[in-house]
């Protein structure tokens, strides 16, 4: 996962596309984030992109089922506390 994606696209609406996304990341108080973190994944024809609102990071576009696996199997391993962020790989 990443920071920001809109350096990985010279296309402006995927740009533009993530920037948006990333302006709806949610704050908690201290280092509190929620169980499983909040992910969104935004789909932009058959690429899509995976964000943590908790983490405040990104998967890049990647293909639909890819970002939605990305998306899932982060859920899957925040759920508990002590997590490690963004471990998931996709295959």
């Amino acid at each position: 996962m990443f920071d920001s994606t809109p350096e990985q696209s010279n296309d402006p609406v995927a740009a533009c596309t993530a920037d948006a996304v990333h302006r709806r990341d949610h704050h908690h108080d201290g280092a509190e984030t929620c169980h499983p973190h909040r992910i969104e994944v935004v789909h932009l024809g058959h690429r899509a992109i995976a964000v943590c609102h908790d983490c405040g990071q990104d998967s890049g576009f990647l293909p639909e089922r890819d970002a939605d696996q990305l998306a899932s199997a982060h859920r899957d391993e925040t759920v508990a506390d002590g997590h490690l962020p963004f471990t998931s790989r996709v295959a």
